[in-house]
């Protein structure tokens, strides 16, 4: 029982030998890779230095790519980055340095530089957020402490703008909706005065249709005092016609010719009677007055 404690215990010694040597060899090889990318952003920094921009933003990837311990070079390459406007990737290298960084001082410039990509951006309030962790890794920054006063005016004056703007926003869709509502009471008046204009044009063709009926038919007493008048102009000629009736036309006596001539011929009936009256007296026996 006692050597198989023994036994248990050697091999619990040997693995923890074996452990340590793996992680020997582990951070042998950590800082083997760290070495290699710190020499790898050595030469970058030199390429940048002879402005070759793109083998020094090779050399940097290879030697982000060789450590991730190794915060310095993707910092600096955000430098490379920022200084070119290249903001989106700067940004990105910023981020990815103050959250590789061990250091204090590595991770206050990250934070400061993504603070002034957030201020390029307008972007105030993460700004504002970017500068304050800058300082809590390094308060004696006087820098970055004036960068967060402007960082907060300049916050303070956009809200208010925002602000500003949306009541603004409000009056005008106030007054648009005022004029809206104006307009749609003007089109409304004008369709009910369209309405009762048309109504009123209704009522006056009715009218002037009732009208029109009147003159195509009339009253039944009118109708009678047109059948008077009608009657009476036919009996009474007109004058033409009354002249032609008195003026005597040709070879054909007048009426008062006429007139003239019968009484004319009473009268020589009345003497042929007298003379005829005489002789009989005088040839003939005294009679008696004979009562006609």
């Amino acid at each position: 029982m006692h050597s198989k404690n023994i036994l248990w215990v050697c091999m619990a010694l040997v693995m923890l030998n074996v452990g340590a040597q793996d992680n020997t060899e582990a951070q042998k090889r950590a800082e083997k890779a760290l070495r290699e990318s710190k020499d790898l952003t050595y030469e970058a920094n030199e390429n940048l230095l002879q402005n070759d921009f793109v083998q020094a933003e090779g050399e940097y990837r290879k030697a982000i790519s060789k450590s991730g311990e190794n915060a310095t070079a993707p910092y600096n390459l955000g430098r490379a980055y920022y200084n070119r406007e290249s903001l989106t990737e700067a940004f990105s290298k910023f981020k990815q340095a103050g959250e590789k960084a061990t250091e204090k001082p590595v991770k206050h410039k990250s934070f400061h530089n993504m603070g002034n990509v957030f201020m390029k951006n307008k972007e105030y309030l993460k700004a504002v957020e970017s500068y304050k962790e800058s300082l809590r890794n390094n308060p004696n920054d006087e820098e970055t402490r004036y960068n967060l006063a402007l960082a907060k005016e300049l916050l303070k004056k956009q809200q208010d703008e925002q602000k500003n703007d949306d009541n603004k926003g409000g009056e005008d869709n106030k007054d648009e909706k005022d004029e809206q509502d104006k307009n749609k009471d003007q089109n409304q008046d004008g369709e009910d005065e369209k309405d009762k204009e048309g109504d009123q044009k209704d009522d006056q063709n009715k009218d002037e249709g009732d009208d029109g009926d009147k003159g195509n038919e009339k009253p039944e007493e009118n109708k009678e005092g047109d059948g008077e008048e009608k009657k009476e102009q036919k009996q009474q000629p007109k004058d033409g016609e009354q002249e032609k009736k008195e003026k005597p036309r040709p070879n054909q006596l007048s009426q008062q010719q006429i007139q003239n001539l019968l009484e004319a011929m009473q009268n020589e009936e009345k003497k042929v009677q007298e003379k005829m009256e005489a002789k009989k007296v005088k040839g003939a026996k005294i009679k008696n007055e004979k009562d006609w």
